[in-house]
């Protein structure tokens, strides 16, 4: 049975995008795998996942990209850390504070005694939820681009209805679809039916 995999960096939800790809099509499983940040041009290059939800900037060597949206950045802090009173900051409230990019435990449990503040993605911030950390937009910071990555040496015809599926490209108008209705028809028995209404005989002159 023929297979979709597809990755996803911290932050990128798939939920409405699964939903209609198993509608479309039920017979193709799509497989979902989270992927780090910093593996996610690896995974697409030695063939772990078919596509991958990136994000910029990528090496776009051997790859295809398609940026698709952008995301605000915000800093994660304790709600006891001073910043935490401002609704929104800019990067000079961040002067003399040890920001940290990696989200891995050692600075979530920084950011959670205050020790330290966390940048990244809002999508990730709303993704992780937690009563001990709260998200504070960067509102003069450069946002973040995801964009759909896969290989250019990748003939898939699956990965092009992927990709109409992100873009909202309906069922009627996919490029599988156009195939289906530019195909001949065929009778019964899988010939081209090349059959027509009889034409009345002519008269003699």
């Amino acid at each position: 049975m023929t297979n979709l995999r597809i990755g996803r960096v911290p932050g990128v939800t798939l939920t409405k995008w699964e939903r209609i790809w198993r509608e479309r099509y039920p017979r193709v499983p799509l497989e979902v795998h989270d992927v780090g940040t910093d593996d996610q041009r690896r995974v697409v290059i030695d063939h772990v996942v078919d596509m991958c939800f990136a994000r910029l900037p990528i090496d776009r060597v051997g790859l295809h990209a398609i940026p698709l949206y952008s995301e605000v950045p915000v800093v994660w802090l304790s709600p006891d850390h001073p910043l935490a009173t401002f609704d929104t900051l800019v990067t000079a409230d961040l002067a003399g504070e040890k920001v940290c990019y990696d989200i891995d435990q050692g600075s979530i449990d920084l950011a959670t005694a205050s020790a330290a503040v966390l940048r990244v993605p809002m999508s990730v911030a709303r993704s992780r939820s937690r009563r001990d950390l709260v998200y504070r937009p960067v509102t003069d910071a450069a946002p973040t681009t995801v964009a759909l990555v896969w290989r250019v040496d990748d003939d898939n015809e699956l990965l092009d209805e992927f990709i109409g599926v992100v873009r909202g490209r309906t069922v009627n108008s996919s490029r599988s679809a156009q195939t289906r209705t530019a195909a001949p028809r065929k009778g019964r028995l899988g010939r081209e039916n090349t059959t027509s209404r009889p034409r009345k005989a002519r008269r003699p002159q």
